[in-house]
């Protein structure tokens, strides 16, 4: 199983950038799949999610009203649209993936790992 995250670069405070995350698992559609990220130093922290039951969206407090997460199970693909970056995004963003399960804040009960993207805000 891989999952490959894209999307990350340099961007100025206010900017945006989208991350994308194709999975290659099999019945995608039966995966909550959500976005974690780890600063330099810190632990790793929960972004967001979305359920494989109902699409529902959850959302750290800290990036709720400028993060939008979305899936399109047709091509297997989690995204993160992220808007109004400030410097305290920057992080290495990382992809998971959550087989049937309604359990999404928390990074041990995720089975599968994407190998990260590097977002850096600059001020």
């Amino acid at each position: 199983v891989q999952l490959q995250a894209s999307g990350g670069g340099l961007v100025q405070a206010g900017g945006s950038l989208r991350l994308s995350c194709v999975a290659s698992l099999r019945t995608f559609s039966r995966y909550t799949m959500g976005w974690f990220r780890q600063a330099p130093g810190k632990e790793r922290e929960f972004v967001a999610s979305v359920l494989w039951s109902d699409g529902s969206t959850y959302y750290a407090n800290s990036v709720k009203g400028r993060f939008t997460i979305s899936r399109d199970n047709a091509k297997n693909t989690v995204y993160l649209q992220m808007n109004s970056l400030k410097p305290e995004d920057t992080a290495v963003y990382y992809c998971s993936a959550n087989f049937a399960s309604g359990y999404y804040y928390t990074a041990d009960v995720y089975d599968y790992w994407g190998q990260g993207t590097l977002v850096t805000v600059s001020s």
